[in-house]
């Protein structure tokens, strides 16, 4: 399909010391201060409000946040998209997710969620269309915007921080072999949901964010990444992993083989039913 990503056959690699100077240097390319001006139509004393926007936040979840900071009727923000003028690589199609940048907005009653979402997209092209992305992405055979979506990826699917890295490792070394992602966090996209219960019919589902099903990246980001994310996608850690599944919090294995993998999700199995609540009826 036209939207797959499919590395080259040929690829730039690496050295460790080449990875680390090129992590910091995405992380100090893309971290500069993300302070946005507070989005007001005139003059006055008026204190303005935090509208905060997490990383890994879905577009969904920021309309209704945006109408709920600028109290407005539900869809409001949605509906603006339309006409919003959003600075969005030619790739989105229009679409905004992935572009609605995690920060902190101060708006105020004269702010507009046409404005309030333009600044949103213009910050995040400005952390996605750095230099640094840009080269990191090209050495992996990615353009900007399949590096957010990977981003996007990493971002709801590593436990932690310091996963992030593995996490990046593991798609891309799936993607280097041709293997579909099999991210739960795509199905639970397509499905607007978040658990970590994905059945065997779920798998089975009709949609382009299939990642069981259909190989290479899904069309769009899956939600909002952040910085750190971002950097793990341009310089994943070393690695020869294919597998991960979180155990318990902050317990994520990596495997590079399926039987070392299966061991670990049965682990993971044991574990959740030790710590079930108890059963009604």
């Amino acid at each position: 399909m036209s939207h797959e990503y499919r590395p080259p056959q040929a690829r730039s690699r690496l050295t460790r010391r080449g990875r680390l100077a090129l992590f910091l240097g995405v992380l100090l390319a893309i971290g500069a201060a993300v302070l946005t001006p507070v989005l007001r139509g005139g003059q006055g004393p008026e204190e303005p409000r935090q509208l905060v926007i997490p990383e890994g936040w879905r577009a969904t979840q920021v309309y209704s946040a945006v109408d709920r900071a600028l109290k407005l009727p539900p869809g409001s923000a949605k509906s603006a998209v339309a006409t919003a003028a959003l600075a969005l690589p030619a790739e989105a199609k229009g679409n905004p997710e992935g572009y609605l940048f995690p920060a902190t907005y101060p708006v105020t009653s004269k702010t507009t969620p046409a404005a309030l979402m333009a600044h949103m997209v213009r910050t995040a092209d400005e952390k996605l269309a750095t230099k640094a992305v840009a080269d990191g992405g090209r050495a992996h055979g990615m353009t900007p915007y399949q590096t957010a979506t990977m981003a996007s990826i990493i971002e709801a699917e590593a436990g932690t921080r310091a996963d992030m890295g593995k996490v990046a490792r593991v798609v891309h070394n799936r993607l280097a072999k041709s293997m579909p992602l099999q991210m739960d966090s795509t199905i639970n996209y397509a499905l607007n949901r978040s658990t970590v219960d994905t059945t065997l019919s779920d798998t089975r589902i009709g949609s382009p964010f299939n990642t069981y099903e259909r190989q290479g990246l899904p069309p769009t980001p899956i939600g909002s990444p952040g910085l750190e994310a971002m950097a793990a996608a341009v310089a994943p850690t070393p690695g020869d992993w294919l597998y991960f599944v979180t155990v318990k919090p902050g317990d994520t294995r990596f495997s590079a083989t399926y039987g070392e993998h299966r061991k670990h999700v049965a682990e993971f199995n044991r574990h959740r039913a030790a710590h079930a609540g108890p059963r009604s009826g």
